[in-house]
């Protein structure tokens, strides 16, 4: 099943879920500690977390001093120019998608709310994993990766699409029971994302 059918089927549990890990594994460009989105991510657990969803999230956006409405600056979210291998503007647009990520999270976790968030964090940050990424992805466009054209994929948008598979399917398959593992899996990400940050740093001088 693509991830484009995965977030098409998903509940609003799996779908915060799923926004939630995008954003996590995003967080070294925002400049914060692996802990800082955990009051949300405990907050998935039960239904009584929905409603302290938006007070969670704001407290986060003022640690991380989010703001901005979702998208890129000329055109739509996730829809880079070039890889942006070998330069600084390559990281330049991956966090001010990031940013836009966490400002576009809604203030209340409804079903209809969550859905079109995890879809546009799922493109985001497969764009963010594109930009980075060293290799060149041969894709058009990470669209094609969510509908399952996986040809030519570089190996840091392939790792970040089945991350974000692996997030959904173990929401689906284990409803809360999923939270954890979840979690794990965008730890994983977020760990190879900060490496990746601190080499095009140590690079640049």
């Amino acid at each position: 099943m693509s991830l484009v059918e995965l977030i098409g089927q998903a509940d609003e549990r799996g779908l915060a879920a799923s926004g939630l890990a995008c954003l996590d594994r995003c967080v070294p460009l925002l400049g914060g500690d692996d802990e800082i989105l955990r009051p949300l991510w405990a907050g998935l657990a039960d239904d009584a977390g929905a409603e302290e969803w938006g007070e969670r999230l704001e407290q986060v956006r003022g640690k991380l001093g989010g703001d901005g409405e979702f998208g890129a600056a000329d055109g739509e979210p996730g829809q880079g120019s070039d890889s942006g291998s070998g330069s600084g503007s390559g990281e330049d647009e991956a966090v001010l998608l990031a940013r836009r990520m966490l400002a576009a999270a809604p203030a209340e976790r409804s079903a209809a709310g969550v859905r079109a968030w995890a879809d546009a964090c799922s493109v985001a940050a497969l764009q963010i994993h594109r930009l980075l990424d060293p290799l060149k992805d041969a894709g058009d466009s990470v669209d094609a990766r969510r509908e399952g054209r996986t040809e030519g994929m570089s190996p840091l948008v392939a790792a970040e699409l089945r991350r974000q598979i692996t997030v959904l399917e173990l929401l689906a398959g284990h409803g809360p029971a999923g939270l954890r593992p979840a979690l794990e899996v965008s730890t994983e990400g977020r760990r190879v994302l900060r490496a990746v940050v601190s080499r095009r740093s140590r690079r640049r001088g």
